[in-house]
Formats: C-alpha cells, sequence, structure tokens
C-alpha cells in the first residue's frame, strides 16, 4: 500500500524559528553579522532572506563568485535576491583562484574541478567573515545533508546552518512565504558548477520523490524494507540507503583517537561544568 508523505510545514512558524535561531546563534557567539555565498540559487536565496530579516540588511554581506563558466542568469537571479534583501553585497571572480590549479592537472574531471570551485569560495566567504566581522551562514538543506550531495569544506562549510532541516521541498515552501522571486523558485536546481549541471540530473533521481523516501528513512525511522513496502521501488530505496550510509562522515567532525579521560566529541561535548 503506498503511504501518503505530507511534508507540508507552517511556514509562519518555520520562518520565526529560523530568524530566532540566527539572531540567538550569532549573538551568542558574540557578533552581529553574517556572510552568505549567494549562488543565485533557492537555498542560498532563502538563507539570505532569513539573515536579512533576522539581523537586518545592513548586518549582512552576500557574495557573488562566479567562475568564468557560470550562468549569467544565476548572477542575475542572485542579484535580485540582493536587490530585493537590501543586504550588501561583493562580486568576486574566483576564475584565477581555481585555473592555476586545474592547469597542473589536465585530465582532471568536471566533479574534480567542481570540488575546487565550492572550496574557493568557501575561502572567500571565511576571509569575507573576518573583514566583514561576521559569521558565515549556510545554505544546505536537509535532503543534501542527508544525501552527501555537497563539498565537504566547500559549500557545506559554515558556523550555523538555518535550513539544513529543512528537506528541499519544504525549502521551496518557505521560499514562497519569504517573497523570493518565483523565477528563482521554478528553475531546475543546480550547483552552477559546469554548463548544463543540475543536481537531479547528477542524483538520478527528482528532490520531489527523495524527500518523500528520506522523509520516512530518517523522520518516521521505517526501515528499507518497509519503504518497499510503502510503494517505493526497491532499487531507488537501496541506492539511496546507500548514499546516506556512505556520506556519513561528511554530517560529522573528524573522529579524534581516544587516549585520555575526556576525549573532544565523546566525552567533553560542551560547556556544560564550565562558568561564565
Amino acid at each position: 500500500m503506498k503511504v501518503q508523505v505530507n511534508l507540508s510545514i507552517n511556514t509562519d512558524l518555520v520562518r520565526r524559528i529560523l530568524t530566532g535561531f540566527i539572531r540567538s546563534e550569532i549573538t551568542r557567539m558574540g557578533f552581529e553579522r553574517a556572510v552568505i555565498n549567494l549562488s543565485g540559487g533557492l537555498d542560498s536565496a532563502v538563507s539570505c532572506f532569513l539573515a536579512a530579516e533576522a539581523l537586518g540588511p545592513q548586518n549582512v554581506l552576500a557574495l557573488c563568485l562566479p567562475y568564468r563558466t557560470s550562468s549569467l542568469e544565476s548572477l542575475e537571479h542572485a542579484r535580485m535576491v540582493i536587490e530585493a534583501t537590501g543586504v550588501q553585497s561583493h562580486t568576486f571572480e574566483i576564475t584565477e583562484m581555481v585555473d592555476p590549479l586545474i592547469a597542473h592537472f589536465p585530465e582532471m574531471d568536471s566533479l574534480r574541478k567542481g570540488n575546487i570551485m565550492a572550496r574557493m569560495r568557501m575561502i572567500v566567504l571565511y576571509d569575507q567573515t573576518a573583514a566583514f566581522n561576521g559569521l558565515a551562514v549556510g545554505t544546505g538543506n536537509k535532503t543534501e545533508i542527508l544525501l552527501g550531495y555537497t563539498t565537504l569544506y566547500g559549500d557545506s562549510a559554515c558556523a550555523l546552518n538555518p535550513i539544513g532541516d529543512l528537506y528541499k521541498t519544504q525549502v521551496r515552501q518557505l521560499a514562497r512565504s519569504l517573497g523570493v522571486p518565483d523565477v528563482i523558485i521554478q528553475k531546475p536546481p543546480s550547483a552552477d558548477l559546469w554548463t548544463g549541471q543540475t543536481d537531479e540530473g547528477e542524483l538520478g533521481f527528482t528532490y520531489a520523490e527523495v524527500d518523500k523516501l528520506l522523509y520516512l528513512l530518517v523522520d518516521e525511522r521505517y526501515t528499507p524494507q518497509e519503504c518497499i513496502e510503502a510503494g517505493f521501488e526497491a532499487r531507488f530505496v537501496h541506492a539511496v540507503v546507500e548514499r546516506v550510509r556512505k556520506n556519513q562522515f561528511k554530517r560529522m567532525l573528524p573522529p579524534i583517537a581516544k587516549v585520555s579521560n575526556r576525549t573532544v566529541g565523546y566525552d567533553f561535548l560542551y560547556l556544560r561544568d564550565w562558568g561564565t
């Protein structure tokens, strides 16, 4: 029997929670400002709208960091977000940072090139957090995090992530509530790492399909077999489960070998017993 999966969210409530999260986390760490890499896509647009609402647009810096093959449409969409939110912005082309490394390895495939671009953008992002005296706000959604569809120490790098517990379809719902331009909401998701690249083309399935499956596996704690019995195709279920499993390392800090009584990340997790 096919199970009906409802991914609808109360956008007003989620909006209040996430803007409160941004404000409280940034001020708790002694900052007042945020820096965001703005790609022109849906996720970074939503994070930018949330940050502007939480902190005030004057306290948010949006970075547009195109490569020479980046879509002009993406840059235009990023500018639409900047104009709509009123945040501060800076555009810096990363081509001259990326190409010297690629030139050393003529056999390099598109995946390696894309990872270099993502990590170069991270370098600029963190440099600008120092210059702007702010914290890096993440733009990865729950679907990407679970599937490992992210570059470690690239687009996954941030100090806090307001949308990391929202599936892609839920981010789209929130985007409509926030007033993100419809052209951004409707376009095919893409990391814009090379010409013609789309998320769903690379993944081999749509976000609408995988979000429902992930919701059952993660949020409802269904077993893979129960998902198959619920109407999902077995090959699809097993492929998604394997992808989630093999990318666990991207969702955690590097493990530390334990040789003492209190090891960071195991026994020492937070400052519970330290005075302030």
